[in-house]
């Protein structure tokens, strides 16, 4: 350590920029991507991954926090519950990007430990779009149900594209809040 008197390098990859890698691995590769996939997208090398997240299962538990962050953040930024609701699946309008996504969802959904922080990713969101339907005095359930609709409306979209994801699920919304209103 006489080189470095002691003190350790500075980082130059930041977490960041590793899981806006992953997440565009996951995007072309679905849950079929390795770590390998992952440090040469982002430009380092495997044992940098390793050693800060450990697993895949690291990575995607990491993912998963940050993307919570990274969607209640452009929720209360779209100011509305129409527009916060388009935040939740606005970079999935490619079929192959949906569909692969859905495929790692289905695998998250088997490891415990990612099961739990996707329900408290759920939980988030719901709880933030609760406020906002209040705020635009909506039912009491419209969290729920305006959850549910953009949930199916993704899962449907992802296996049966038809037209423009955005498209549709602006459409089907309005539907239902001109309904309520």
């Amino acid at each position: 350590m006489w080189f470095t008197n002691g003190v350790a390098r500075p980082r130059t990859i930041t977490d960041e920029r590793i899981l806006d890698a992953l997440a565009q691995v996951i995007d072309r590769k679905g849950p079929e991507f390795t770590i390998a996939d992952v440090a040469a997208e982002a430009g380092v090398s495997v044992g940098a991954v390793a050693k800060r997240f450990g697993s895949k299962s690291g990575l995607l538990q990491a993912l998963t926090k940050q993307g919570t962050e990274d969607v209640v953040r452009r929720m209360r930024a779209a100011g509305n519950v129409r527009d916060a609701l388009l935040t939740w699946f606005d970079r999935l309008a490619d079929p192959e990007v949906a569909t692969n996504n859905l495929a790692q969802l289905g695998v998250d959904l088997i490891d415990p430990e990612l099961r739990a922080l996707l329900a408290k990713h759920y939980a988030a969101l719901e709880d933030e779009l609760f406020v906002m339907c209040r705020r635009e005095d909506l039912p009491p359930n419209a969290a729920r149900v305006l959850s549910a609709l953009v949930y199916g409306i993704s899962m449907d979209w992802s296996v049966r594209p038809r037209g423009d994801l955005m498209e549709r699920m602006t459409e089907d919304l309005d539907s239902v809040l001109e309904g309520w209103r």
